[in-house]
């Protein structure tokens, strides 16, 4: 698999408060709709932080396209983080799991997003979401599987371990469509079920 699909390229956001706000500013929300309001944000601020962040107003953040929600999470990380109730630059220094516990603790920020922040800001090489569907599939196609469950799931944790952010990275292109040939064996009754729910989003 990996021969046939060659280099996988990912954007990294180094800055852990920046891809923490990056990362709120997605959720629930198309790619094209995300890049457009990052460019706003990042146009208006130049440096995106804490302080500058606890500058602007909920009502300011609404103006970049982002919902009332979404600010109140962005403000109160800012804000933790400015009166040292989070320590943002610790999370370099403690295990994946205490980084998820610590992560997913913050208003905004569930057990996926932090492992997806682990991944491409903290780039911590051993990230394997059980909660990723793409990750599912990506599983489902290689290896033939007609479901993942938690049991089949760490099965392969544990052959993956201790790279298991690079299979993530390739199991995603295929779920993607890297490699024409592959397709899904999940069962029909439930890819058409996905595909309804689809539609009445």
């Amino acid at each position: 698999m990996i021969d046939k699909i060659g280099m996988v390229k990912r954007r990294v956001i180094p800055d852990l408060f920046v891809a923490l706000v990056h990362s709120i500013v997605g959720q629930q929300i198309s790619t094209k709709a995300h890049e457009t309001i990052w460019k706003r944000i990042t146009a208006e601020l130049g440096e995106v932080s804490p302080s500058t962040i606890s500058k602007l107003s909920i009502e300011d953040l609404q103006g970049f396209g982002i919902t009332f929600r979404k600010a109140g999470y962005i403000q109160n990380v800012a804000r933790k983080i400015l009166d040292g109730e989070f320590d943002i630059e610790a999370l370099h220094d403690i295990e994946d799991e205490d980084v998820c516990r610590k992560l997913s603790g913050l208003d905004g920020i569930g057990v996926w997003s932090a492992e997806m922040l682990m991944l491409f800001s903290m780039q911590r090489p051993n990230i394997f979401s059980f909660g990723d569907l793409a990750i599912h599939r990506g599983l489902r196609m290689v290896y033939h599987h007609r479901k993942i469950d938690h049991t089949l799931f760490e099965k392969y944790r544990r052959r993956f371990s201790p790279y298991c952010s690079v299979a993530s990275l390739y199991l995603w292109a295929v779920a993607g469509g890297a490699i024409k040939e592959m397709k899904d064996y999940a069962p029909q009754k439930a890819k058409q079920t996905k595909r309804n729910m689809n539609k009445s989003r």
